[in-house]
């Protein structure tokens, strides 16, 4: 495969990772809390915050499916991204308008970028078998990742010496340096894009001269309506999804949980955002380790290892006492979390027939947004009934080992026969691979 277009695909993960670092996970929940909802009680403002991610992923996973079916028939999944990621672009830098009590804005702009950044993933995802043949997936899925701890990582570490040293960059407060940190997510997932954009030209799936008598709309819940009904004949994918279900459930809620976690036991601030840095530059050389682990052992065996270390994770999550046990589990996380999520896209996509890669990730998208979902929830009710959020960390064990016990029922290499006999809808009705 064309080097040049891979490098660009993958260059598309440093770009839009800088979204998921500083604005998701490191600076707007601080920023949401100490600002625009600083008129609000702490327990109210946690609330619309929470209300504000529920929305946000809403949106995303009943949309990304119908968009992916849509994309796939018109042959426009490019376009698709162009629009979500200009969508995420704007809204990131829109978040420098939001001061004092304005936390309706900040929910509001926050969404716009959240639904851009998560829809253009959908469409980012399904290019993955344009750009790489099946044996260079599991690489260029977990190299993609890996660079995605690089930019996202060089960002928030340059964006968080301008908010704690505001004043060597001539801001008078940390409140206006990090209004300009959001600005520079969406000038850099822009640079960052380019390639992308301009590298990779979209061929059409399908008969060029057949005719649309349906609009866009309805083409993409009919086929919805399609996919549902043949998913029966995907049987190894279909396992797939439902372990992903639930190991995504336990990997998601440790990324959006696990700074709230540390809070609730007594780690600072400072040692939290410094743990997130951690993880970030760990994540580098580890992720990129997956894949020639995958090589090595086979990438079912390598994404169950990483689940393992998972399982640990948790039990010593449930044990940590101190900054220092953070760190460590920050490395930990670092170790095996990128690796976990490049290697289950690249087996879910070495699965999905040839026409209907956005479709396929649509589902695929939706199965991580309602872990997102689900894990925090899970989370929240036992630490809630138990009055301890030490057991609410350790609940998360359950979604490990189901997910660990339902892949080991996968057989990848029969999901590859399967997506390639069934790829010509007509086939559906009368075609179960053996």
């Amino acid at each position: 495969m064309d080097r040049k277009l891979q490098r660009s695909w993958m260059m598309y993960d440093w770009a839009n990772s800088a979204f998921a670092t500083t604005i998701m996970a490191a600076v707007f929940p601080i920023f949401y809390n100490s600002v625009a909802a600083n008129n609000l009680s702490e327990g109210t403002a946690t609330s619309y915050y929470s209300f504000t991610q529920s929305v946000a992923v809403l949106i995303v996973a009943t949309m990304a499916p119908v968009l992916g079916a849509i994309a796939d028939y018109s042959g426009a999944k490019m376009k698709f991204l162009r629009f979500f990621a200009f969508m995420g672009m704007a809204g990131s830098v829109l978040l420098f308008t939001v001061n004092e009590g304005d936390y309706l804005l900040a929910s509001i702009l926050f969404i716009l970028a959240s639904v851009g950044f998560s829809g253009g993933n959908v469409f980012y995802d399904a290019f993955l078998p344009h750009v790489a043949k099946n044996e260079e997936m599991d690489r260029i899925s977990t190299k993609a990742y890996a660079f995605g701890y690089i930019g996202g990582g060089i960002l928030l570490a340059i964006n968080l010496v301008m908010i704690m040293k505001y004043d060597w960059f001539g801001f008078p407060s940390s409140k206006e340096a990090t209004q300009v940190a959001f600005v520079t997510v969406g000038i850099w997932w822009f640079i960052f894009s380019i390639p992308l954009f301009k590298n990779l030209k979209e061929k059409k799936v399908g008969d060029p001269t057949e005719k649309r008598d349906k609009s866009y709309i309805a083409i993409g819940f009919s086929r919805i309506g399609e996919t549902f009904k043949t998913l029966k004949y995907y049987k190894q994918l279909l396992i797939f999804i439902i372990a992903f279900w639930m190991f995504s459930d336990g990997i998601s809620t440790i990324i959006r949980m696990a700074t709230f976690y540390g809070s609730t036991i007594g780690i600072g601030t400072n040692d939290l955002i410094a743990a997130l840095l951690i993880t970030q530059f760990v994540g580098i050389p580890c992720t990129l380790f997956f894949s020639k682990l995958a090589k090595w052992i086979s990438a079912k065996k390598a994404l169950t290892l990483a689940l393992a270390v998972y399982v640990v994770i948790v039990i010593l999550g449930y044990f940590m006492t101190s900054a220092l046990h953070f760190y460590l589990l920050a490395v930990c996380v670092g170790t095996v979390q990128g690796g976990a999520q490049a290697l289950s896209r690249s087996i879910f996509a070495r699965m999905i027939p040839h026409n209907k890669h956005a479709e396929f990730f649509g589902f695929y998208g939706i199965t991580s947004k309602f872990a997102a979902i689900i894990g925090p929830a899970v989370f929240g009710i036992t630490a809630g009934l138990t009055g301890n959020s030490r057991l609410g960390i350790l609940s998360l064990i359950v979604f490990f080992i189901i997910g660990i016990v339902l892949l080991q029922l996968v057989n990848i290499e029969k999901g590859e026969r399967e997506a390639k006999a069934l790829e010509d809808p007509r086939e559906f009705v009368k075609v179960e691979v053996k």
